[in-house]
This record gives structure tokens, C-alpha cells and sequence, in this order.
């Protein structure tokens, strides 16, 4: 579960302090410093969602709220910005894994954990619609989320296109591709893009790629779990990059 912080005052001292916040929500209808939450919450990039009073009763289980509440990270968030150069100061060609609509914390968890031990620089993931770090996300990942880097994107699109704009090319792992991911080139500096759980990458994702690969499948299964297929293209990486391609 997600710590939690309610009240105006700690909220916005949070805010104030730069904590790491994975969103903020107010009550419909809040007034005077509530609004300067707001603002700051925008500036910050902290996903704002306006819901009735009841859901943060039952959140707080009726304590004092004041009509706000915050959920806390255990980790800050970067920028895209700072994961290229974390890897220019190792003097390394980028590998960026770039994760779309991931809900499962146990999952995420366990694609940080593979990221980590691959040599990944850094971890993208959506503002909105996918699970943000917590504590489950942290315990899962097995120690790995205290040394990755994670940039939380208001647009993954516009995320991929600062990746291309930076000389990176962006993978997209699509069941439906026409080239298994062994014949693709992933020596060089590379984003890697894979779907959450059942949903894929998205029609806007999947067009920003500059290349989709895919994992055959020989069973009965149609489907891999997403952090396993995620593991098996980061290592296919790291075996190009150690030179091993045949």
C-alpha cells in the first residue's frame, strides 16, 4: 500500500520541501490554500484528481483531512534529461526502458529488478494510468528501485520523441511484429517500449517506434507475463552489447 499525508498544511509543506509525491487529491469544491496546492502540484508535475469528499473520508477513515490528501513516493523522480546524462557519465550508449499503463506492482517491481541487474540507466513511466512507486513496488523490485533512475512523463510520446531527438532508437515490443527480437540490431544507444498486462503499447506508441519486435511464441499460451517478455528483450540486449551477437 501507499504511505498517505492529509491536511493542508502537511501537504503543502510536502509540496514546499520537494517530497516526493506520486499524487495529490483534493475534494471538489476546495477553497484558499487548497488552490495553492493545486498550483504547486502543477508546477511540480504531481497528477491532481478532484474527487468527492466521501473518498477522502473513507481514505482517511474520517480523520481531519481538510479536504486533501497525498500519496508519498519512497523514491524522487527525474528527468528524462537526467537519465542521458547518468549514462553519458559512465560513458555508456544509453539503454532506456520506457514502460506504457503498467498496473500490476508486483510486475513493475520485478521489471525494475531485471532492469537494474541488465545495466538500464533509467526507467520511464506515465504520469497517469499506471502504477506510480510504493512501498510494494519497492519490496518487489528486491533493493533495485534504490539504484535506478525513474522519470515519470506526462506524454510518453513526447518522451520517445526527446529519446530520438537525443540519437536513441526506440524498440517496441508488439506481439504482431514481423521481426523476431534476435534479428534486431540493439547494440546501440536504445529505448526500449513495452505494454502493461493485456494492453500493448497503444496506437500513438507503437507509431513512434522506430522499430517493433517480438517474442515468438511456440505454445498454447498466447502471451508471456509482461515483466518475464520485458527480462528476456533486456538480456537479449545485454548479450548483444557483450558482443555475442551471432
Amino acid at each position: 500500500m501507499e504511505d498517505m499525508t492529509w491536511g493542508r498544511n502537511p501537504v503543502l509543506e510536502a509540496l514546499k520541501a520537494g517530497r516526493p509525491l506520486n499524487r495529490i487529491l483534493l475534494a471538489g469544491g476546495s477553497r484558499g490554500r487548497a488552490r495553492e496546492i493545486a498550483a504547486r502540484a502543477r508546477e511540480q508535475g504531481v497528477p491532481l484528481q478532484i474527487v468527492e469528499q466521501r473518498v477522502l473520508d473513507s481514505l482517511t477513515h474520517g480523520a481531519a483531512h481538510q479536504g486533501v490528501v497525498a500519496y508519498l513516493s519512497p523514491k524522487s523522480y527525474v528527468s528524462v534529461e537526467d537519465i542521458l546524462t547518468q549514462a553519458a557519465a559512465q560513458g555508456e550508449e544509453p539503454l532506456v526502458l520506457i514502460l506504457a499503463g503498467w498496473e500490476d506492482p508486483r510486475n513493475f517491481g520485478a521489471i525494475l529488478r531485471s532492469a537494474e541487474a541488465a545495466g538500464v540507466h533509467g526507467v520511464i513511466i506515465p504520469a497517469r494510468r499506471a502504477v506510480p512507486l510504493t512501498g510494494t513496488v519497492a519490496k518487489a523490485s528486491a533493493g533495485a528501485l534504490e539504484h535506478l533512475p525513474i522519470s515519470r512523463a506526462g506524454n510518453l510520446r513526447q518522451a520517445v520523441i526527446t529519446l530520438k531527438n537525443a540519437g536513441l532508437w526506440v524498440f517496441g515490443a508488439d506481439p504482431a511484429a514481423p521481426l523476431n527480437y534476435w534479428q534486431a540490431d540493439l547494440k546501440g544507444p536504445l529505448a526500449l517500449v513495452i505494454g502493461g498486462e493485456g494492453k500493448g503499447l497503444g496506437p500513438s506508441l507503437t507509431k513512434a517506434c522506430d522499430y517493433l519486435i517480438r517474442i515468438p511464441m511456440r505454445g498454447k499460451v498466447g502471451s508471456l507475463n509482461a515483466a518475464v517478455a520485458g527480462s528476456i528483450l533486456l538480456y537479449e540486449v545485454l548479450r548483444q552489447r557483450a558482443g555475442k551477437l551471432t
